[in-house]
């Protein structure tokens, strides 16, 4: 039986408030458990969108009524509201960036809103882009100007993972993470078909940043010292969704990462300590999260299972891994003394879970 601390989660799209016929704290955290993750930081594009304090209360509460693991939620940066967010920073897992394309309140298109974020912000709380390619660039440019560490979010592609490699040999005060599905998927990847004639199965492979060739792929485990934090970016729609006209980006993934890691691991990939440091040791110091005492997570590193969405305790369903044959599945979590999932079973009840800003 393989003993690892208990994992972090940077980056989760919890659907509350907003859209909780996708997710919620309650059903995020059971998913999040049940994938040896005891604390997860919850993203700010919601339905409101998280950007000022009563938003960020309107998140808050929930958590603090269902979630069954340990909790952050970011605060967006908008056009207009630098000084808000700055302001709430203490509350906050951290400051969300969109500086590609997003909506409503969190747009950020044009450079000239970014600059007041990295005035105000405090320099020692997380600061996250969302950023791909040649924006990317702009942002590493960005944090050098005003001296600001800037963490880039799913990171997918080879240009991106050895511009931040230059950067970082340059003493930039930048980290990044990269998201399995950048890591086990390319653009040519078959994944899960729909049932019945006439079925959008190409909406299961959107995701946001797309994926990408195999040679991508390559230059993130070729780089594997450049990544600093795996992430899963958990980013749950239902099936309908996915297989309609205009099926929205994103995959689910909080129960899949440690086992397709692990398989890995097994493969001669990467080790186990490579895993503990990109779910733990990394995670805990960039976002400054507390420690969680009694807490750990049991896996049995040689059983092989097949990863299936009915499995699963999300709400949307489904999964992009459907089928895979893994090697590692999590048995136990205890979290702060308590077991909180066991074979199968989450144990731990609504409203358990600690904000990691209390």
């Amino acid at each position: 039986m393989l003993k690892l601390p208990g994992l972090i989660d940077p980056h989760v799209h919890v659907r509350e408030p907003g859209a909780t016929h996708k997710e919620d704290w309650d059903t995020v955290t059971q998913a999040a458990l049940a994938g040896g993750i005891t604390t997860l930081l919850a993203m700010p594009n919601t339905q409101p969108p998280i950007f000022d304090e009563a938003t960020l209360n309107i998140s808050l509460d929930a958590a603090k009524a269902k979630a069954r693991c340990d909790y952050g939620q970011y605060l967006g940066a908008g056009p207009a509201n630098a000084d808000i967010v700055a302001s709430l920073a203490p509350k906050a897992a951290g400051l969300k960036m969109y500086l590609d394309s997003t909506f409503g309140e969190l747009r950020l298109d044009d450079m000239t809103l970014w600059t007041p974020h990295f005035q105000q912000f405090p320099k020692s709380a997380p600061m996250v882009m969302h950023s791909e390619s040649r924006t990317m660039a702009a942002a590493i440019l960005f944090s050098v100007i005003y001296d600001h560490p800037i963490h880039i979010a799913h990171v997918s592609l080879k240009e991106e993972i050895l511009l931040i490699k230059a950067a970082k040999e340059k003493g930039i005060k930048v980290t990044c993470e990269v998201c399995p599905h950048h890591l086990f998927l390319t653009k040519d990847s078959p994944l899960p078909q729909g049932e019945g004639l006439g079925v959008r199965v190409n909406g299961r492979t959107e995701v946001r940043p797309r994926l990408a060739t195999q040679a991508d792929v390559d230059a993130l485990w070729n780089n594997l010292a450049v990544i600093d934090c795996f992430a899963t970016d958990h980013a749950p729609h239902t099936l309908a969704e996915k297989d309609s006209d205009s099926p929205p980006p994103g995959f689910p993934g909080l129960q899949t990462m440690l086992p397709l890691l692990l398989t890995a691991a097994s493969e001669g990939r990467l080790s186990v300590d490579d895993i503990v440091q990109r779910l733990y040791t990394n995670p805990k110091k960039i976002f400054h999260l507390p420690d969680q005492p009694e807490t750990w997570v049991e896996v049995d590193e040689n059983a092989v299972y097949e990863i299936k969405a009915s499995d699963g305790f999300s709400r949307c369903g489904w999964t992009p891994f459907e089928g895979w044959q893994v090697k590692g599945r999590v048995t136990k979590v205890v979290l702060r003394g308590k077991t909180a999932f066991e074979n199968g079973k989450i144990l731990a009840e609504s409203g358990y879970g600690r904000n990691v800003r209390d």
